[in-house]
């Protein structure tokens, strides 16, 4: 039986296993902001104590850091000590207003942009900055030394790169050394491929940060102890015979793929991530693991 830790390394603190990724409290059906704020409580409350959020995070134009604006209004407004919650933001990354998503990587838009994230979190220096994407219209080494430049400056406390190749992440490693902290990238069981990025994270002693690591698993239902509303993929059919969520299944499994392994699922509900939050806890059989890892990937919902 795998028995990951409830707690994992990422830019030299200590977090719980499973993260929250607040992207689906400020972009398009974005909950009011009581429930948002509500949300953000019911994942620390649960022992979450890493959130993910980016300047681009927001629906309409001309509310950039709609989303970093919110985590800190939670924060403030949470009873208790928020001391050891690590914010983990991104920039590179713009929304026009019009559903689009853009991408800028130049050295001067990302120091402007960790400067303006810092302000709208409150912090003087950002726990984790993270690349949202490279610029095809910026050389790799000079967006990475810009995260450098951020590290340098004490603008920000660790660095790290999100929706990157293998090539990319050695390089950034050879610019940055210890101050890389991260790698972000879609994960999940419907999308498999960045394998190696999982695999060059782990021996290189980054995080590896899935985004979307529910992919392929509905939370439609929102799946309870009662057991799963379908059976239909290897990991509904774990979930029922644990009698817990299909989702808290996929966290767990994914948890166990490395020690390095922190999974952001997205919520915009408080059961949503008090659920998730439980994967922490989930320690799946060798059999189980083997079966879902064998599993055909699930079409990505």
């Amino acid at each position: 039986m795998s028995h990951p830790s409830p707690y994992r390394t990422l830019a030299h603190t200590t977090v719980g296993a499973v993260g929250l990724g607040a992207m689906p409290l400020s972009i398009e059906h974005r909950p009011d902001e009581s429930r948002a704020i509500a949300t953000v409580h019911a994942a620390l409350d649960a022992g979450v104590t890493l959130i993910d959020t980016a300047d681009s995070y927001h629906w309409h134009a001309g509310e950039e850091g709609h989303n970093e604006r919110l985590i800190a209004r939670a924060l403030a407004r949470y009873g208790g000590d928020t001391s050891g919650v690590l914010i983990a933001t991104k920039g590179g990354r713009g929304r026009p207003g019009d559903g689009s998503w853009t991408v800028t990587g130049s050295p001067a838009h990302l120091r402007r942009a960790a400067e303006a994230s810092a302000r709208r979190l409150g912090v003087d220096a950002i726990g984790l900055y993270q690349l949202h994407k490279p610029d095809p219209a910026v050389p790799w080494a000079e967006s990475v030394g810009a995260l450098r430049e951020l590290l340098d400056a004490g603008t920000i406390r660790a660095a790290g790169i999100s929706n990157v190749t293998t090539d990319q992440i050695r390089q950034a490693h050879a610019i940055l050394g210890d101050g890389l902290a991260s790698v972000q990238n879609q994960y999940s069981p419907a999308v498999r491929d960045s394998e190696p990025q999982l695999r060059l994270s782990t021996g290189l002693g980054l995080a590896f940060l899935p985004w979307s690591p529910l992919g392929g698993i509905s939370r439609s239902a929102l799946d309870g102890p009662s057991g799963p509303t379908s059976s239909g993929t290897a990991f509904h059919r774990v979930a029922a015979e644990r009698g817990v969520s299909p989702q808290q299944v996929t966290l767990a499994w994914l948890l166990a793929r490395s020690p390095s392994v922190i999974p952001l699922p997205g919520a915009s509900r408080p059961a949503s991530i008090t659920d998730s939050a439980r994967a922490a806890h989930l320690h799946l059989t060798d059999a189980e693991l083997a079966l879902l890892d064998a599993a055909p990937a699930p079409r990505a919902v």
